[in-house]
């Protein structure tokens, strides 16, 4: 992948990943996150979900991403919040941060770059005993997805919700909730992106022209398949008898 022009075509935008507050308020709530929680943004992006994580009272967020200008940007973004901070960093390493363990770990549309096995082993050893991870992990709606939706992922292992599910809960997690993921998530990702798309449009080179036309395929293309795929999103407990 060009990264460079990649991110040129990513910068500053809200969020780096289909979601809404709805959806992080639905999942803290089933957390019954308690006040003064500890919580890790995991794969946050530019922190497009801290805002409605911080409203959880006396929360502290930690958000952590593996790009420097996506941290940069959502330390600007809440530089007068004493409640958080972003660094960079894997989550794969969040059990090491100062912060950890967490009540609560929110990670959008980002663990499926690690796969659950790897994902949720890492997050288990960074979470209180009954601790609550909520993810959102690629999914089919249906037992027969076309061939533009399979190739949506990209090769990504993408499975049913049962499949889903069963694969959580053998890694020591007890599903607590699931639910699809909103088209209004996808497009509150989606349309500012088309609008920077378009903002760079003119007297653009070759590379970035590439690279504008490939991220306005895959909104295109989502469109297409959205009643076939998308974003399962997951609420589950560690159980409190792991080391």
């Amino acid at each position: 992948m060009d990264k460079e022009n990649f991110f040129i075509v990513h910068k500053d935008l809200p969020r780096e990943g289909p979601g809404s507050p709805e959806e992080v308020a639905w999942a803290l709530e089933l957390a019954a996150v308690g006040e003064d929680a500890v919580i890790c943004d995991a794969g946050s992006g530019p922190g497009g979900d801290s805002f409605e994580l911080l409203k959880a009272p006396g929360a502290l967020v930690v958000a952590v991403d593996t790009r420097d200008a996506f941290v940069a940007q959502a330390n600007a973004r809440f530089a007068h919040e004493g409640r958080f901070r972003a660094e960079c960093r894997s989550m794969e390493d969040v059990a090491g941060l100062a912060e950890a363990p967490f009540d609560f770990i929110w990670c959008a549309g980002a663990l499926y770059f690690l796969g659950i096995p790897s994902g949720l082993g890492a997050f288990s050893k960074a979470l209180v005993p009954n601790g609550v991870v909520a993810f959102s992990e690629p999914c089919y709606f249906t037992d027969t997805p076309s061939e533009m939706a399979q190739a949506f992922w990209e090769g990504y292992n993408t499975k049913r919700s049962d499949a889903i599910l069963k694969d959580v809960e053998a890694q020591g997690f007890e599903v607590m909730a699931h639910r699809k993921v909103s088209d209004a998530g996808w497009e509150a990702y989606y349309q500012p992106m088309e609008m920077r798309i378009a903002t760079l449009r003119d007297g653009a080179g070759a590379a970035l022209t590439k690279m504008l036309d490939l991220c306005a395929a895959e909104a295109a293309s989502w469109r297409e398949v959205r009643s076939e795929t998308g974003y399962l999103l997951i609420v589950a407990r560690r159980r409190g008898d792991l080391g």
